[in-house]
C-alpha cells in the first residue's frame, strides 16, 4: 500500500498534472488555429467584438441566467467556484507546491477550506440529481454528464475525511489514496471531456459568431454538394 501511496502522489499525480497542462494546451492552440482559419477565410470579417466580449463574459459570470432557472443556475455557479476554490487556494495544497516547486500565495483558511467543500459535495449531488429528475436535461445528457458531477466529489468528500478523522469511518491511507487516485483521475479527464471547457469557455462566444461569416463560395459550394448548380432559390 505504501508504495503504490508513494507513487500515485509522486509520478502519478506528475503524469497526471503533466498531461492536463499539455492537453488544456493543445486544446487551445487547436481553438486559435480554428478561429484564425475561420477569419481568413470569412466572407464578412466585421465582428462586433464588444458584443462577443460581453456574451463571453456573461458565459463566465452567468448572472443573468439566474432569472430563467434561479436555482440550476445558482447551484452551478457556486459549485464551480467551491471546486476552483477549495484545490487552488487550499493551505495543504499551496504548501505541496511550495515544497516541490517553490511557488506560493495567499491561501484560505481551514474553515473556510471546509465549508467551501461541503458545499461542492452537496451542489456537485444536487446537479447530478437535477439530471437525472428533470426531462428536458435528460435528453440532452450523456454518461459523462452523471459520471462527473459524481466523481468530482470523491476527492472533495476524500479531503474532508482525512481532516476529519474523528468522523472517518476508514482508514488515513486508504482514504489518502482515493483522495489521490480521484484526483489524478480527474487531472486526465479534464482534457479528453466537457471538463476542458475551463480552458475553451472564454473563446467560445468568438467561435460561435464566426461560425455565421460565411466564405464567400460557400452558397455555390453547398449547391455543388446538393447537385443544385443554377436551381433557383
Amino acid at each position: 500500500m505504501e508504495s503504490f501511496l508513494h507513487f500515485v502522489r509522486g509520478p502519478g499525480f506528475l503524469f497526471a498534472f503533466a498531461f492536463m497542462a499539455l492537453g488544456l494546451l493543445r486544446q487551445f492552440l487547436l481553438m486559435i488555429w480554428q478561429i484564425a482559419r475561420t477569419y481568413s477565410r470569412a466572407g464578412d470579417k466585421s465582428l462586433p467584438y464588444s458584443a462577443i466580449a460581453i456574451s463571453s463574459l456573461e458565459w463566465v459570470f452567468p448572472v443573468r441566467k439566474l432569472r430563467d432557472q434561479p436555482v440550476f443556475s445558482l447551484t452551478s455557479i457556486v459549485f464551480h467556484l467551491a471546486v476552483i476554490i477549495v484545490p487552488v487556494f487550499l493551505l495543504g495544497h499551496i504548501e505541496l507546491w511550495e515544497r516541490g516547486i517553490g511557488l506560493a500565495w495567499p491561501g484560505i483558511s481551514n474553515t473556510s477550506a471546509d465549508v467551501l467543500t461541503l458545499v461542492a459535495i452537496v451542489t456537485g449531488l444536487a446537479l447530478l440529481l437535477q439530471r437525472i429528475t428533470a426531462k428536458a436535461t435528460r435528453a440532452l445528457s450523456r454518461f459523462q454528464d452523471y459520471a462527473l458531477p459524481l466523481l468530482i466529489t470523491i476527492p472533495f468528500a476524500s479531503g474532508y475525511l482525512m481532516m476529519h478523522p474523528a468522523i472517518n469511518p476508514f482508514p488515513y491511507t486508504l482514504t489518502f489514496l482515493v483522495h489521490l487516485v480521484s484526483a489524478n483521475l480527474l487531472f486526465i479527464l479534464v482534457p479528453l471531456t466537457k471538463l476542458s471547457h475551463m480552458a475553451l469557455l472564454p473563446g467560445s462566444q468568438l467561435v460561435s459568431e464566426l461560425g455565421w461569416h460565411w466564405p464567400r463560395d460557400a452558397g455555390s459550394r453547398v449547391a455543388a454538394s446538393l447537385g443544385k448548380e443554377g436551381a433557383s432559390v
